[in-house]
């Protein structure tokens, strides 16, 4: 599509012989008949910035026109140019409208790309092209003008804009081009001045004053696409907004015009928001005791500056303080400081704390979970992520467990339940000499409960019920996110995980029987794991082959297993989490069992009546770490340790609405520090995902990870003494995360391929932990960091890339996002064009069919779905055996089928995963396409199965010693080290 522009009248039928469609006067019986309804009030923005009525017969004379002058006025050419030029007119004004049901502005310039576009789509090229030439000469005439318009664009302009009080001005362009040569500076691929156009070509006459701001904020989103810098740029103005809204609130604005302004002021303003917040009760008023100029005196202003627009509109939209009339008065190193003052108000040198702490948050090298990030320095600052709770078999302790499912998600925490001592269908009940219809009817109880309890508007409740797999309801359970049956039945909100013992695992594996039974008839099964559990379980199979139990069904392991996978395919649930790699690794495994992980699946804690587990999060930003010679082991290190102090500091600050959940904390202290920017770390290093570097770049970054992690809590225990049920644990017999795999393959009996490598000096750690002990019980847990990964502006967790362009929504809006990396490789080779991008788009994000794209750059920027996942599976693998809990693994999948999910979950079980995470399968394409050219391919990526891949890009390794997972006494699932396995390919 031209780039250029089209104007208005036109004399010569020779040289200007294109009608501008708002141009024309002139109207037909015909026109209005074929052009249908225009929904709403639909108006056009012309060039001078007026507005005129959306009159769709002028599309209809302008196309007319445009026949004419290339096909002649010839009887047979009159009546062949009157239908074509009425359905294409319909095609041209129900694109314009289609989107503005309710009324709402189109540019004039937009009215013309439409038509273009519409004689492309048709094949009409002759008109098209003379149609695109024209527009091309009255765009160089207006390039011979530019000088002097450049010249005249800061005179006053001939819009007027609206102020609060109803009074207009005209438009102050001279103060819009200074906000935007701030916003663009050291961005070297940003125009300011395209900015500005763009902006200016969609503001009209009466404008409000807000608007106008907001507009340059859009039009800045709108060139992400084609060159990233852009997002920093519409960050920057977003922020202009940001400041406005906060200092006009305290009364601070006068002579702050830019972010320059501000960072004189920024310590005088910091000073009032505290108290103004203080005042307001949004935050402790222990806030306003603090050493305030020194802590504004430590703010970095510059740092605003580092925000993707994404980034900055999350932390605008949800995680601001603001007033009950939703003014935002927080700004982003206020906010930062006040998360950093929150974790600190107990520290004995609490300013010295804070602004480390700070400097941590601000500098994007770690990030706090959400709820930290709500609440930290508020009246009722629940910090922690994650709960977890076991729900007991009776009326009183289900609901009681319902209830405190809505206390702590009323704070932002999100939740596991563990149903699984709940009877089960038909089982008796003493009270009332009846039978008990299950679980079922309760879950759904939770369901609602969770979608009443909103967390006030912020995100959505969320909890997760985890049962285990011999549990006798485990077949409705797998049934309750289906869209069919009884819908008393369903719990289509709340997410669902199965709880698999490794008995259940070998069953499959051998083609066994499995049996089913009702808790209150096999009680000690849910808190038995390993060999126990098996010579439990087989017991009760004897009983109940003799009839001795009430409640119990036999079926093939393997029918289940099918079905477990069918359901997860079909609607994405139950998840699959194994019970023994959980609780035969679990650090305080002498005060109790794991009996469900949380709701994203990276927690792995015990709890009972007496103990809700609660889980303290924070993320550290791996790409951050990454230099030219690799990892940074001494700043990672450095990191940690400020990182681990800040979340052991939530353990005594948290506020806690559940006595059980209180109790639970400060006995065992559990943290869990994750990782982001994985695979931003990956594009640094110049690692495809899909490679044994990766995999072995997994390993390393873990262990170190791990090691500072256990070293700093080790330290943390001898300034402030260990957690109190430390004796008895693994820790204080020496055994560390890498030592307790042996304990699980003991207790497995086999069935495990775990790589048992380590390079540091585990042997001196231990030494010390004997010694001194340990602050935390848990130390480390990868979660999904959704949010706070799109905060920093790096990929989330330990995620490939989705796609390489593509439009994120969440609840702040649509936002579209392109790989920095990926635009910077291919601006190096000179292909970084309009063309790209269209290719980008039209692709869903995807290089592999672009063909000027060289090879190495495909691979190296394969998408999530062109990854063979068992590579997800042996990072994952990697991983795992320096964690102290779990990590949420998302797993994508292409073109599923029963035998790729059958081989890719046992192999997550050889490889001694703990959970499972989301299966992600390919669905419509979220990339937006009304602004690309139509090249009359059809996209391939449209819906489930698609498979447009000439070659498996995730191409497995066959230069490796490790077994396969298809080996001697080890179940049928397929190693990504065995390249003659087809499953997934």
């Amino acid at each position: 599509m031209s780039a250029s522009r089209l104007t208005v009248i036109h004399q010569h039928p020779a040289q200007a012989r294109h009608a501008d469609p708002s141009a024309s006067q002139t109207t037909t019986p015909d026109s209005a008949e074929s052009t249908g309804h225009i929904p709403g009030r639909v108006q056009v923005i012309r060039r001078n910035g007026q507005i005129t009525h959306f009159d769709p017969s002028k599309i209809m004379v302008a196309m007319t026109k445009a026949f004419l002058a290339v096909e002649g006025d010839s009887a047979g050419a009159s009546s062949r140019i009157h239908d074509r030029v009425a359905e294409l007119t319909e095609q041209v004004v129900g694109a314009l409208t289609r989107r503005l049901s309710g009324g709402g502005t189109v540019h004039i310039e937009d009215i013309q790309d439409q038509v273009e576009l519409a004689l492309m789509r048709a094949g009409e090229h002759r008109i098209a092209r003379d149609y695109v030439l024209y527009r091309e000469a009255r765009a160089r005439e207006r390039a011979a003008r530019s000088a002097a318009e450049t010249a005249a664009i800061r005179e006053p302009h001939p819009i007027n804009v609206t102020l609060a009080d109803g009074s207009t001005r005209p438009l102050d362009v001279a103060h819009m081009a200074r906000l935007l040569e701030e916003s663009c500076r050291d961005l070297d691929a940003v125009d300011p001045n395209a900015i500005l156009s763009d902006t200016l070509r969609n503001l009209f006459d009466g404008v409000r004053e807000a608007d106008v701001r907001q507009a340059l904020v859009m039009s800045a989103r709108t060139l992400i696409e084609r060159e990233p810098q852009y997002s920093q740029a519409a960050a920057r103005l977003l922020l202009d907004i940001l400041r406005r809204e906060a200092l006009g609130f305290l009364d601070l604005a006068v002579g702050v015009e830019t972010q320059a302004d501000m960072a004189e002021r920024y310590g005088d303003y910091f000073a009032a928001y505290i108290k103004r917040a203080a005042d307001l009760e949004h935050l402790d008023g222990q806030l306003a005791r603090y050493d305030l100029k020194r802590l504004g005196a430590a703010l970095k202003p510059e740092r605003d500056l580092q925000f993707t627009y994404l980034g900055l509109q999350t932390l605008y939209d949800r995680y601001f303080i603001h007033t009950a009339d939703g003014i935002r008065f927080e700004l982003p190193q206020a906010f930062f400081m006040r998360v950093a003052m929150g974790l600190a108000i107990n520290e004995i040198e609490r300013e010295e704390r804070a602004i480390e702490f700070y400097e941590l948050l601000s500098s994007f090298d770690f990030m706090c979970s959400t709820p930290t990030l709500f609440n930290s320095g508020s009246p009722r600052p629940q910090l922690s992520s994650c709960f977890l709770t076991t729900v007991p078999d009776d009326l009183d302790g289900i609901y009681s467990a319902i209830k405190d499912n809505a206390l702590l998600s009323k704070f932002a925490g999100g939740l596991g339940n563990d149903w699984t001592r709940v009877r089960g269908m038909g089982a008796h009940i003493k009270g009332t000499n009846g039978k008990s219809q299950g679980v079922i009817p309760f879950l759904k109880v939770a369901n609602d409960t969770a979608i009443a309890v909103n967390q006030g508007g912020r995100r959505r409740g969320a909890v997760c019920a985890y049962l285990e797999t011999w549990h006798i309801d485990i077949e409705e359970f797998l049934d309750l996110r289906k869209n069919t049956g009884d819908d008393r039945r369903r719990t289509h909100d709340m997410n669902t995980a199965n709880w698999v013992p490794d008995l259940f695992m070998k069953r499959v594996a051998e083609d066994g029987h499995w049996t089913l039974f009702s808790p209150d008839e096999t009680p000690d099964l849910h808190d038995l794991t390993g060999q126990a559990f098996e010579q439990a379980y087989v017991a009760y199979e004897e009983r109940a082959a003799r009839g001795e139990l009430k409640i119990s069904k036999r079926l093939k392991a393997v029918d289940l297993w099918r079905k477990m996978l069918a359901m997860l395919f079909e609607t994405g649930h139950p998840w699959i989490a194994f019970k023994d790699p959980c609780n035969l690794r679990y650090t305080n495994q002498h005060v109790g069992v794991v009996h469900s992980s949380n709701l994203c699946t990276e927690i792995t804690l015990h709890t009972n009546d007496l103990e809700a587990a609660v889980c303290n999060l924070g993320s550290i930003n791996l790409a951050a770490h990454i230099t030219d010679k690799g990892l940074d082991t001494q700043r990672l290190r450095r990191t940690v340790r400020t990182a681990m102090r800040m979340l052991d500091n939530v353990i005594d600050y948290n506020f806690y609405n559940v006595p059980q959940a209180r109790a639970s904390n400060l006995r065992h202290r559990p943290v869990g520090l994750g990782l982001m920017g994985f695979q931003d770390a990956l594009y640094r290093l110049r690692i495809p995902y899909a490679s044994q570097e990766a995999v072995a770049f997994a390993d390393q970054s873990t262990e170190y990870l791990s090691y500072y992690a256990i070293e700093a809590s080790a330290d943390l225990a001898a300034e402030r003494g260990r957690y109190p049920s430390f004796e008895g644990s693994l820790w204080s017999q020496g055994v560390l995360p890498i030592d307790s795999i042996g304990l699980m393959e003991q207790g497995r009996g086999g069935y495990l391929q775990m790589d048992t490598s380590h390079t540091l000096d585990w042997d001196r750690l231990r030494e010390r932990i004997q010694t001194v002990g340990m602050r935390n019980s848990n130390c480390l847990a990868i979660a999904p960091t959704a949010t706070i990964s799109n905060i920093v502006g790096v990929s989330q967790s330990i995620e490939p890339t989705y796609q390489n362009l593509f439009v994120k929504s969440n609840l702040s809006g649509e936002f579209t996002v392109v790989n920095p990396y990926l635009v910077a490789d291919l601006k190096e080779r000179g292909l970084w064009d309009a063309v790209m991008v269209n290719d980008l788009k039209y692709y869903d994000g995807s290089l592999l069919p672009i063909d000027r794209i060289p090879d190495e750059l495909k691979e190296l920027y394969a998408t999530a779905f062109e990854i063979d996942p068992r590579w997800l599976v042996e990072a994952a693998s990697r991983r795992q055996k320096w964690l102290d809990q779990a990590q949420s693994l998302n797993l994508y999948m292409q073109e599923p089928s029963g035998k790729k999910l059958d081989n890719l979950y046992k192999l997550a079980w050889v490889r001694g995963l703990k959970t499972t995470y989301y299966l992600r399968s390919m669905g419509a394409t979220h990339v937006e396409k009304s602004t690309m050219a139509d090249t009359g391919r059809a996209n391939r990526l449209s819906a489930v199965g698609g498979n447009y891949l000439g070659r498996q890009t995730a191409k497995p390794s066959d230069t490796t010693d490790d077994t396969p997972a298809a080996a001697t006494a080890t179940p049928s699932a397929c190693s990504i080290l065995d390249p003659d396995c087809e499953a997934c390919q």
